[in-house]
C-alpha cells in the first residue's frame, strides 16, 4: 500500500505544480478558487481512472478541466482506447461537457516525440514572451507537428495572438485552438 500511496500523492499534486496551482495562476484566472480546486480534482480523478484502466494509458492523453468542461487531447493506439478514455472522462462526477482532439498514432509521422516536445516548448516560449497574453492559462500540446491550444484567456484578441504565435513556430504544420475568451 505504501508503494502506491507516494506515487498517487505525487500524481495528484502535479496539477498544483503548474501555473494554475500558484498564487499568480489563480490571480490571472477568472475562475474562483473553489472552481479551480474542483477542476483540479476532476482532472486528478480522470487521470487516476486512466492509470487504473487496462486500455487507457495515463501518459497518452492530456486532460484539463475548466468549470467542469473537460478537454482530452492526445494520440490513441486503438479505437477501444480512444472510446474508453472518453467514457471514463464523461462518467466522472462534476464533468459538465467534454471536448476531444484525439488522433490515431502514426509511426510514420514527420514529427516524433522529441520533435513534438521541441515544438511545444517553442510555442510556450513564444506565448510567455508576449506579455499581452495570459500564457499561464494556455495549455499546449503538439502531436504529429500539429499544435493544439486550449484554456482560458482574457479576450478574442489574445486567442488570435496565441494562434499566430503557434503558427509562427517553424515546424508546426497546423494549429487547432480550443481557447476561450473570458471577456
Amino acid at each position: 500500500m505504501k508503494k502506491l500511496l507516494i506515487p498517487m500523492l505525487l500524481f495528484l499534486l502535479i496539477p498544483m505544480l503548474n501555473s494554475c496551482g500558484t498564487i499568480y495562476g489563480a490571480a490571472v484566472d477568472e475562475r474562483n478558487v473553489a472552481t479551480i480546486a474542483s477542476d483540479h480534482e476532476i482532472k486528478g480523478k480522470i487521470l487516476k481512472r486512466f492509470a487504473d484502466d487496462e486500455n487507457v494509458g495515463v501518459l497518452d492523453f492530456s486532460v484539463s478541466s475548466y468549470k467542469g468542461h473537460v478537454y482530452l487531447i492526445g494520440e490513441y493506439e486503438t479505437l477501444t482506447q480512444k472510446n474508453r478514455a472518453i467514457q471514463l472522462a464523461r462518467n466522472e462526477q462534476g464533468v459538465t461537457g467534454i471536448t476531444t482532439y484525439l488522433i490515431p498514432e502514426d509511426p510514420k509521422a514527420m514529427c516524433g516525440t522529441a520533435k513534438n516536445l521541441e515544438l511545444t516548448g517553442k510555442v510556450k516560449a513564444a506565448l510567455i514572451g508576449d506579455k499581452n497574453i495570459w500564457s499561464t492559462n494556455v495549455d499546449v500540446k503538439t502531436m504529429q507537428c500539429t499544435t493544439v491550444l486550449w484554456g482560458l484567456v482574457g479576450s478574442k484578441t489574445e486567442i488570435n495572438k496565441a494562434i499566430a504565435h503557434a503558427k509562427s513556430v517553424k515546424g508546426v504544420t497546423k494549429v487547432k485552438s480550443f481557447l476561450k475568451a473570458v471577456k
